[in-house]
């Protein structure tokens, strides 16, 4: 019985993209991904409405009038406490996934969402900002974890010749959150003074959808044969998203790997850290996340408006320009997703940094010009779109795809908490620094950024291999040299050798010795 659940009626291993892998990755980034770019960019439109909010409130209960400084403090905290949850919300991803699995740790957080979207709608009525600033906090916890998880679970689900298009969908789902948060924020719809609650609120609504069909869905049957020794629930979640074929032999190569991990520890935080066999892929992890963040999309995304008032477009045009970008942001990163399994995770990456670097510079450029030149006007609004451009192809969603990808599954979650603190500790950084910045330093900090992503494409050109078609330790052998570890070593505990591998982590028939 058991051997005619295994084998298909055609006797093929089914590897390819089939309509429930495809169903599950937009059903699992529809209400998780696209959250945290909706919530990214949702501020933008309403900015000076939630400040005029914040002043009303402040005169009305303490009768003091606050500063036009203490306004953009207490502004640039609600935009950045976003990222402090999801800090701290990455940091809870490791335990969460254990206990409750890939997709049941999605499921249930999404009731984050709920809790802080209510906050958010009811804060004008109740004329407590407070309650807008623990609303983005609590929506940004949910994203800390569902950002690791989502791009985890469509990891551990994926055959190895679609891994990398898999992982782009949630970076599809960032750029779409965002476009609709600048479509919502448009005057003629949501942008009203009186409608930005109900703006900042309807992150319930894909929530919903996701809650009420996510749960359908198979969990991880790499979780539920390793993790749980499910081998039912296993057969019957590959036979879901494989559809048809053999699927005997991966299930015996997750058995391999799980025999193969019961002598072998997961690796905690700190042990990562001090492990010299992954020294290098920490290191790239670290910079590709930090290097996502400070390379000024956020500042971008969260004062687009600013950015082009500053410009000198008109206040009747700004909205307008700014869905326009979106709509960039969108096309942007579906061709990363149709692109990255033909061209590889490398030219993506140092392309869109390079491209990325050459805008940050003709920002600075065009601004210092525009009075002498007015048509430098369009020339700088041309480069915020190119930035966007830029990052949406690869820096978007290649970070979470490597970071998967450059350990085993002995240090994976470790290497999610890790890259999870410090992507959204960057993103707090700029959040909340960027308008202080550009007071100081006016058009000449995009001249930070341009180092930056000048940064990150020489890192990469040098440093980062190229990761498709590969196998994990197939990866590992590549860093072996630079970390200054014989690649005997790579074998855990020197029990196994794991040279064939599935591409996502289970061992084959030649790994035994």
């Amino acid at each position: 019985m058991a051997e005619q659940q295994l084998l298909g009626s055609d006797g093929v291993s089914g590897t390819h993209l089939t309509k429930s892998l495809v169903a599950v990755a937009f059903l699992a980034s529809f209400g998780s991904s696209m959250l945290y770019g909706y919530n990214l960019a949702v501020v933008n439109s309403p900015a000076q409405y939630i400040r005029h909010f914040y002043n009303e409130t402040i005169v009305e209960r303490y009768k003091w009038s606050p500063d036009e400084r203490f306004l953009t403090v207490l502004y640039s905290f609600t935009v950045s406490v976003f990222a402090i949850g999801g800090m701290i919300g990455s940091l809870l991803v490791g335990k969460l996934a254990t206990k409750y699995g890939r997709k049941g740790t999605v499921v249930r957080s999404s009731l984050l969402v709920f809790v802080g979207g209510a906050l958010m709608g009811f804060s004008r009525t109740c004329r407590m900002p407070a309650m807008v600033i623990c609303g983005r906090f609590i929506t940004g916890v949910h994203s800390g974890i569902s950002l690791s998880l989502v791009p985890m679970y469509l990891g551990e689900i994926a055959p190895k010749s679609v891994r990398g298009f898999l992982g782009l969908i949630p970076s599809i789902h960032i750029c779409l959150g965002v476009f609709i948060a600048q479509f919502l924020g448009l005057h003629d719809l949501l942008g009203k003074e009186e409608h930005w609650p109900l703006l900042l609120s309807l992150v319930v609504c894909p929530t919903t959808v996701q809650l009420l069909l996510l749960p359908w869905f198979p969990e991880s049957p790499r979780f539920l044969l390793i993790e749980k020794g499910d081998v039912a629930a296993t057969i019957a979640a590959l036979k879901w998203y494989r559809t048809k074929g053999n699927i005997q032999e991966e299930v015996e190569e997750m058995q391999e790997e799980q025999r193969c991990l019961s002598c072998v520890r997961s690796v905690s935080v700190p042990g990562l850290l001090l492990d010299r066999a992954v020294r290098w892929q920490v290191i790239t992890v670290s910079v590709a996340n930090i290097g996502m963040q400070l390379s000024g999309i956020d500042a971008i995304w969260f004062y687009t408006n600013d950015i082009f008032r500053n410009a000198g477009i008109p206040d009747a045009q700004i909205q307008f320009t700014t869905v326009g970008t979106g709509a960039i942001e969108v096309i942007s990163g579906m061709v990363g997703c149709f692109t990255i399994e033909r061209l590889g995770r490398r030219p993506l990456m140092i392309g869109g940094y390079l491209f990325m670097a050459f805008c940050c510079a003709g920002i600075t450029v065009s601004a210092l010009l525009q009075a002498q030149l007015p048509v430098m006007r369009y020339v700088s609004v041309s480069c915020v779109v190119g930035i966007i451009a830029g990052f949406c192809i690869g820096p978007a969603g290649v970070p979470f795809l490597i970071t998967a990808e450059l350990f085993t599954q002995s240090h994976r979650s470790a290497a999610y908490t890790v890259a999870g603190c410090l992507n959204w500790a960057s993103n707090f950084t700029i959040g909340f620094v960027f308008p202080f910045l550009e007071m100081s330093t006016g058009p000449f900090c995009y001249l930070i950024f341009c180092a930056v992503c000048l940064s990150v494409a020489a890192y990469t050109y040098f440093i980062i291999p190229e990761t498709r078609n590969k196998t994990f330790v197939e990866i590992s052998h590549m860093f072996a040299a630079r970390n200054k570890v014989a690649k005997e070593e790579l074998v855990p505990n020197g029990h196994v050798r794991m040279d064939v591998m599935n591409g996502y982590g289970a061992l084959g028939q030649r790994g035994r010795k």
